[in-house]
């Protein structure tokens, strides 16, 4: 998905002789703090109107699609969350869903593959289609038949779907999957009218949505969208008259909008300086600057097949190296926290274990794992770390943990930092060929399962050969540990909160000893608004909610 990386990943193409003089002054990051700049706002920009009670949203994020059975991407999810409901959705801030069509929470049968769930009554779709549980159940088996992009989140575990009253719909699974709940709050899994679309592999409706949430659409243009309140609406009315969205070319169209007050509403997606400047005016009173954990999470993925990653304390050895501190100040301008696990902080079930093990910056402790492993001045441990040529972020942190090694580690660990075009990254990542790389993850949906078994799990492979078809394969570390394919079964089986709770800190432990990955830091998002704007929220999976905005 794409995510809080826009707020990080810019386009760079450059000869190669500046490339080269770029990565030389990089090497001095751990010593020097590189200046950020800061663009000027356009003298000639318009200024958005006031007084009729609607809000005008700015934003990068340019939508493929709006049709929920293809839309994967924040920049179509976003439009697709504000005009839709799901069974499930979030309260703001909080990770812990709560009923939205359905009526309560889903009854689940003793062996965790039945749920039904009480749907509500009331509700009518835009083109004034009555909802019911069959049009629920039609909402569903489209995401799953007409075999969009994100179809694979109900098509891997969804066994079946059936309206099993007007106004009760039973859902089968494959198998257990106790994060099921979770998945129905994604955004694309949305009511849509039975009357404005059709069921078919491949048929999509780009421009149009007919959903049952609190906006129409009333225009959707190449570079703008007009949403409407729908005066049918079931739930609490908008705080507002409705939303004009204003798709901006740049970073830098959408700073300079902001600043000469063209929006009233910034997000996604600003440059790191941009938001650094942003917030240094918010504290003059300029305008007002939201904040909030971010669910967007980026590790060192370590290839066990790849010497010297072979060996685990060589893995351990990198991570005592790690800086979070240095990373978060120097490079990421304190837009981010630091994450020393798998699974971030915006889970209770999150624990910091490598910080307590590891740290930051223990150098002395690399040393003496290295040395463990049979390393030395004359035999160093040589490391590739690659990234996607596209990241400048993920470029500055390659740089400065080269340097890190370069200064700290007397040549017994050397870091060499390369980089490929993304397309050809993404594609040859689970092929093994990178002995480590920077990887961010966008979760799916909001639930410790889906940070644990995308990079941990295994279908098939051996401790000799590690993973051979699964998610770590995926992910390029090839990792695989049978009492890891055991904790992550069995925490998808349980049903209980705190017994799932005790597995998934068995899963903590094991990572802890094992290092497959080096969590580094959990995203922070950023909004800002003008002054007199008020209630300006977002959901926990990074959507801006559009109705409680108000002015």
């Amino acid at each position: 998905m794409i995510t809080w990386c826009s707020l990080l990943i810019k386009q760079w193409g450059r000869m190669t002789k500046l490339l080269s003089l770029f990565c030389l002054c990089l090497l001095l990051v751990v010593s020097c703090t590189p200046k950020q700049q800061t663009n000027a706002p356009q003298p000639n920009a318009i200024n958005a109107p006031a007084g009729d009670g609607r809000i005008t949203v700015g934003t990068t994020e340019k939508p493929r699609t709006l049709d929920p059975a293809d839309a994967y991407e924040l920049g179509s999810l976003s439009l697709v969350f504000n005009m839709s409901d799901r069974l499930y959705t979030y309260e703001p801030g909080s990770t812990e869903i709560k009923p939205q069509l359905a009526t309560a929470l889903p009854k689940v049968s003793a062996d965790g593959l039945t749920y039904t769930i009480p749907i509500r009554q009331g509700v009518v779709f835009h083109d004034d289609t009555p909802f019911n549980a069959k049009a629920m159940e039609f909402s569903l088996q489209r995401f799953i038949e007409n075999k969009g992009k994100p179809s694979f989140l109900l098509s891997d575990t969804v066994a079946s779907i059936k309206a099993t009253g007007e106004y009760e719909l039973t859902i089968k699974l494959k198998k257990p999957f106790a994060a099921f709940p979770s998945l129905l709050a994604f955004s694309g899994v949305c009511a849509v009218s039975p009357k404005s679309y059709e069921i078919g592999a491949g048929k999509f409706k780009p421009n149009i949505f007919v959903g049952t949430g609190a906006y129409k659409l009333a225009k959707y243009g190449t570079d703008s969208l007009k949403f409407d309140v729908f005066d049918k609406y079931w739930g609490t009315k908008p705080e507002n008259k409705g939303v004009n969205v204003q798709i901006q070319t740049s970073p830098v169209n959408l700073f300079n909008a902001f600043k000469t007050g063209a929006i009233d509403v910034a997000y996604l997606s600003l440059q790191p300086d941009q938001i650094q400047s942003l917030e240094a005016s918010a504290k003059k009173g300029d305008w007002q600057a939201i904040s909030a954990q971010g669910s967007v999470v980026t590790y060192l993925t370590l290839n066990r097949n790849q010497k010297p990653l072979d060996q685990v304390e060589v893995r351990q050895a990198i991570a005592s190296l790690v800086d979070r501190k240095l990373l978060n100040d120097r490079v990421l301008l304190s837009q981010a926290d630091p994450l020393y696990s798998m699974i971030p902080t915006t889970f209770n079930v999150s624990q910091p274990l490598f910080k307590d093990k590891y740290g930051d910056g223990k150098f002395a402790e690399a040393k003496k794992s290295l040395v463990a492993a049979g390393f030395s001045q004359e035999n160093p441990a040589k490391v590739q770390i690659w990234y996607p040529a596209s990241s400048m972020t993920r470029s500055l942190v390659a740089q400065t943990l080269k340097s890190l090694a370069d200064t700290k580690m007397d040549g017994i660990l050397q870091f060499e930092v390369k980089t490929v075009e993304g397309a050809t990254f993404y594609k040859e990542i689970s092929k093994g060929l990178y002995p480590s790389t920077l990887t961010n993850w966008y979760p799916d949906f909001l639930d410790p399962d889906n940070y644990v078994q995308p990079f941990l799990a295994c279908e098939q492979g051996s401790v000799t050969k590690g993973c051979e078809t699964g998610g770590s394969q995926t992910q390029g570390s090839f990792y695989y540990s049978e009492a890891m394919n055991k904790l992550i079964d069995q925490q998808r089986k349980e049903q209980n909160p705190e017994a799932r709770k005790k597995i998934f800190a068995d899963i903590q432990t094991q990572v802890l000893t094992d290092v497959p990955y080096i969590p580094l830091w959990q995203s922070k998002d950023f909004v800002f608004a003008q002054k007199g704007v008020a209630n300006v929220n977002l959901d926990p999976t990074q959507n801006l909610i559009y109705k409680t905005i108000k002015k």
